[in-house]
């Protein structure tokens, strides 16, 4: 057992503190190749990462970087840095901790390449950027330990799979390089245990004491939720009591759009004054920082945000935690809800609102899961090839290779375990001439094999480009919104740029919290000045639009299976029970169907519990399979549990209508016509180095981008089907943007065991649906026969119906969707 030393044992004592047993467990194993520490949040996690360095470097002389901690947050760096420097300045350690993020200055990145800090804090794009250059085996030698904060976050990306990537060729430089992780909140500590591990070394894993069940219930309002809608503004009159009643409240939100609008609403009502502030991603840095620092001060009460606040930053006095709408995943919530009482061994406190009657019971299933300690998440599969592409660019820029050495290094990376020699190989020629139907194109032939078998850059200045379009994060095209002065306003923020396409000048939206009125663009700028005159338009922000986990889905179907409600309010409880008596609760390993009319139409509603991409992708399959039967669809909405279709005629052989081999198929087919692929291909084919988006001379617009992106996708659909880059965007659409996984899962689950009912109207459980936002129409044959009766009335009411019109050759024209 390895003991504290004396300057470390005095610094505790003045704290009143003693070593956790989990600390003591990392200072035990401090050499074990690779550790994971899962452990509750406010329970010296990041401290219990950084004792045995600390330690090591009080005790023992180090020349150069000793230990590199990655965050896939800059604030969260930042935060790190700020906390570390406290225990270093008051135990006198000779010790420099220094960041490096997109925000650092030009001069200091180049003085820590010369001259690094012991303790090197960055984000996964910066190391990868730093591991191109010549120099890396100069900056990193000496380099004994690295410390992955928030392991889970960086995980469930293709930023954790380049982070690893670049690890593996950390660990080339330093052999003997231990691997730390950290987490709060892991489903499945094996799967994240293999992506730390070097292979064919192990990963160990060491678990704190989870400490005291969260504080968390429903909040309770006098207004019953609405039966549609996410905005959850019945219960801002509650919500502002819990706000008066708490020190600091963090209020999460799932979506930015959502965040603003609920801001706006709880400062209208905000009758007191009291400081309230709006937090997230697509806010002005400047903005975003002086939040974040009135947080630490604890001059604020209460803060709107969303996920941007989700990861491990210590925000002061916080001691409630409100989650505004479902949390879609039990996995976020229990992240979130450790950011209120951010101390060892205290209860969390947080309250969940539900935004519509529905969330209601996803919000009982998450909380009884949170009590339950049973996590969510889906495993991620083989590592992305437009990634590995990417590495092989960036290998090549630090200098000449070894093709063999290289493909062992990136085998050692979990995620790339089980790459097979063929799809590296696949990847370098690619990277190396473009592939077959773009090697005749000197723009695209990169790398070249010596005399000596090494492979290097064809051309050295290629470097540059290489390092400038580094990073998977692939931004949603977005303007600068700023306010009109004549030279240059206060900078507000970003929208998304086809949002801005819509506005004309005077239209309002809203961004900060404030609203805001739109005066013109301006070299790629929004111009606005304040207007609080109108109901404003919102802003279509970027973001992820989260779907409930199949792990939560699954619980909302077991609670259907119950006799009675009691832990559900009685105005859902009997909503459900009456949908009971009218129709029948989905039912887990079944698929239940409804069919009814409704508004002249009939209606067609399938309970998939499959995630909102997933039923909206079931929507556009779905009535696309109804096209070819002759039913006449002419539209469908879709929400996480449901999609619902109206057409001309009902559906009644639904086996037919969800065969498993026609659905796969038709997802082939709509895939090739339509804009997601293409979609897809422009972020593939930016990550894996076959587009530029950044280049010496300037960056591209979006709409240059996506042209580009375009012509090439046409022309390899057309010339080379095959090509590396179509089988890597057609996995990329399979699994990403349509979720089309999720609707496999749903069929495999339910294994062809449908309960289609026709019904005599519409349904308890589907009259939400009735009320969603985002209905797609389907333009088809079902408008052709609409039309066509439409003229035979009018022809029948005129007495024109015994004419007989004269043939036509004319070709009837279909609008595809």
């Amino acid at each position: 057992m390895n003991t504290l030393p004396k300057t470390f044992k005095d610094w505790f004592k003045t704290k009143g503190w003693s070593i956790h047993p989990h600390q003591q467990a990392m200072l035990d194993r401090a050499d074990a190749p690779a550790l994971l520490l899962i452990a509750p949040t406010g329970g010296g996690k990041t401290l219990s990462g950084f004792l045995p360095t600390l330690i090591d470097l009080a005790q023992t002389p180090h020349k150069g970087m000793h230990t590199l901690y990655i965050s896939p947050l800059k604030a969260l760096a930042a935060d790190i840095k700020r906390n570390l420097t406290t225990p270093v300045q008051e135990m006198n350690l000779d010790i420099r901790i220094e960041e490096r993020t997109g925000d650092t200055t030009a001069t200091l990145r180049k003085r820590q390449r010369a001259d690094p800090p012991h303790i090197f804090l960055t984000t996964p794009e910066s190391l990868a950027l730093l591991v191109s250059y010549e120099d890396a085996p100069r900056m990193f030698a000496g380099l004994k330990r690295v410390v992955i904060d928030e392991i889970h976050a960086l995980a469930e990306s293709k930023r954790g799979d380049q982070m690893m990537l670049a690890l593996a060729r950390l660990q080339t430089i330093c052999p003997d390089l231990k691997r730390v992780g950290l987490s709060a909140t892991v489903e499945d500590p094996g799967a994240i245990a293999h992506l730390m591990a070097r292979h064919p070394d192990p990963c160990e894993i060491l678990n704190a004491d989870p400490g005291p069940s969260p504080d968390i219930k429903m909040l309770l309002t006098q207004e019953a939720p609405p039966w549609s809608g996410g905005g959850a503004a019945y219960a801002i009159p509650a919500v502002l009591e819990q706000v008066k009643a708490h020190n600091t409240t963090l209020i999460f939100h799932n979506t930015r759009a959502q965040a603003e609008i609920f801001f706006h609403k709880l400062w209208l009502a905000n009758d007191e004054s009291l400081p309230i502030g709006i937090h997230h991603g697509s806010l002005d840095r400047e903005q975003r920082q002086r939040v974040e620092a009135a947080m630490v001060r604890g001059d604020l009460r209460a803060i709107v945000c969303t996920g941007s606040l989700d990861l491990g930053i210590d925000w002061g006095d916080v001691d409630l935690v409100i989650q505004i709408g479902a949390p879609k995943g039990v996995k976020r919530l229990v992240q979130r809800i450790g950011r209120a009482n951010h101390r060892y061994n205290a209860p969390s406190k947080a309250l969940l609102v539900p935004a519509n009657r529905f969330e209601v019971v996803e919000c009982v299933a998450a909380l009884e899961a949170v009590l339950e300690g049973e996590l969510d998440g889906d495993p991620r599969g083989a590592g992305p090839r437009d990634v590995l592409c990417q590495h092989i660019l960036i290998t090549a820029c630090a200098g000449p290779f070894n093709e063999n050495d290289l493909f062992a290094e990136v085998k050692s990376a979990g995620a790339y375990t089980t790459l097979t020699r063929a799809g590296f190989d696949a990847c370098l020629d690619f990277c190396a001439t473009g592939g077959y139907a773009l090697r005749a194109y000197d723009r695209w032939q990169r790398l070249v094999r010596r005399p000596d078998g090494l492979w290097q850059l064809r051309d050295p200045r290629a470097t540059r480009a290489i390092r400038m379009n580094i990073g998977t994060i692939q931004d949603t095209d977005t303007l600068k919104v700023r306010m009109r002065r004549n030279r240059g306003g206060k900078p507000l923020g970003e929208i998304e740029e086809g949002f801005a396409a819509t506005l004309t000048p005077g239209d309002t939206f809203l961004i900060g919290g404030q609203i805001v009125k739109y005066e013109g663009l301006r070299e790629l700028v929004v111009e606005v000045s304040r207007d609080s005159s109108k109901k404003p338009k919102v802003a279509t922000f970027m973001g992820t639009k989260f779907a409930t986990s199949t792990q939560l889905s699954a619980r909302v179907q077991r609670m259907f299976t119950q006799d009675s409600w009691p832990e559900l309010p009685d105005h859902t409880a009997q909503w459900l029970d009456l949908q009971r008596t009218r129709s029948q609760l989905p039912q887990p390993g079944r698929l239940l169907i409804e069919s009814f009319p409704h508004d002249g139409r009939a209606q067609t509603v399938i309970y998939g519990f499959a995630g909102r991409n997933a039923q909206q992708t079931l929507g556009l399959l779905l009535t696309n399979r109804m096209e070819e039967l002759g039913l006449g669809p002419l539209g469908f909405v879709a929400n996480d549990y449901a999609t619902l279709i109206w057409s001309i005629d009902p559906v009644t052989q639904a086996d037919t209508l969800l065969d498993a081999h026609a659905l796969h198929n038709g997802m082939e087919t709509w895939l090739e016509g339509n804009a997601v692929m293409k979609r897809t291909f422009r972020a593939s084919a930016t990550i894996a180095g076959l587009i530029e988006r950044n280049s010496p001379q300037s960056r591209k617009s979006g709409r240059q981008a996506t042209f580009s992106s375009d012509i090439l996708y046409d022309t390899l659909t057309k010339y080379d089907p095959d090509h590396l880059m179509l089988e890597i965007t057609r996995e990329e659409a399979m699994r990403g943007l349509v979720d089309f996984g999720r609707i496999e899962e749903m069929l495999a689950r339910t294994r062809g065991r449908i309960d289609h009912l026709t019904l005599p109207r519409v349904t308890p459980l589907s009259a939400p649906m009735f009320m969603e936002m985002g209905r797609v129409p389907v333009k088809g044959d079902a408008e052709e026969r609409l039309l066509a009766e439409e003229a035979k009335r009018l022809m029948e009411s005129s007495g024109l119906a015994q004419i007989t019109p004269a043939p036509s050759n004319k070709p009837r024209w279909r609008v595809g969707y």
